[in-house]
């Protein structure tokens, strides 16, 4: 029994991926993990329009505060009617609840979600499980189950390239645990980094997040979570406290 239950622990620990069809070496035991191999496919940049590029948070239900939240960055709801906790949160921005702005940067944000959806590669890199300890390079990456972050931080390696685009495809849910951070090298840039999320997305408290967040649903900050980036949510709602989201 406690053999079978060291391996179940693995099952869950470990990262596993594929470029196209071939599957790359497996990854170590224990808390090694072996990094994705290079993509040459360049991806192009995802267009978010003119109306869901200015905001820093979207919603669909509602978007509801607690704390001292800051937001640099537009706010749009649409086609909820509730925005809560402003104060005590400050908008560094400007607030659309179901104007011109909000419900273009609805249609906007569908185009994009569908979009990074839509892409493929002959060496698109399959992730699966937790990205901790991960480093990724420039391409497309796909999991057809949940990711998280969640036994070490993810870096996004740009490789020297400012310009060079990542997109995370996730067929489910994207968590976050406590105090985990996604860091960028080699010149890599939050606005580079899209997220395409099936269902939710929830960051654990004080955890470091980075890049646009584009879920079906909602998405949940927890206690001190900061987001470098953009968080859209296409049905549900965002739920804030005491946070510090940038745009990017």
């Amino acid at each position: 029994m406690k053999r079978k239950a060291l391996l179940t622990t693995f099952a869950l620990a470990s990262v596993v991926f594929f470029a196209g069809c071939k599957k790359d070496d497996p990854t170590p035991s224990g808390n090694t993990v072996t990094n994705p191999p290079l993509q040459t496919t360049v991806q192009a940049n995802i267009s978010l329009g003119s109306n869901a590029s200015t905001l820093a948070v979207l919603a669909g239900t509602s978007i509801t505060n607690t704390g001292a939240t800051t937001i640099t960055g537009d706010i749009g709801l649409s086609p909820g009617t509730s925005v809560g906790g402003f104060p005590p949160g400050i908008l560094n921005g400007d607030l659309h609840i179901n104007d011109a702005i909000a419900n273009n940067a609805k249609l906007d944000l569908t185009a994009a979600y569908n979009d990074a959806a839509g892409r493929t590669a002959t060496d698109r890199v399959t992730l699966s499980g937790n990205l901790g300890g991960l480093t990724l390079t420039p391409g497309l990456y796909k999991s057809t189950s949940s990711l998280a972050i969640s036994s070490g931080d993810l870096t996004f390696d740009a490789k020297g390239n400012s310009s060079a685009v990542f997109i995370i495809q996730i067929a489910s849910t994207l968590t976050t645990t406590s105090g985990r951070k996604v860091i960028l090298s080699g010149g890599a840039q939050a606005s580079n980094i899209y997220w395409q999320v099936g269902s939710s997305a929830t960051f654990g408290t004080t955890s470091v997040f980075k890049g646009t967040v584009m879920a079906m649903e909602a998405i949940t900050f927890k206690t001190g979570a900061t987001l470098d980036g953009k968080a859209l949510a296409r049905t549900g709602t965002v739920i804030l406290a005491g946070n510090t989201i940038v745009k990017k």
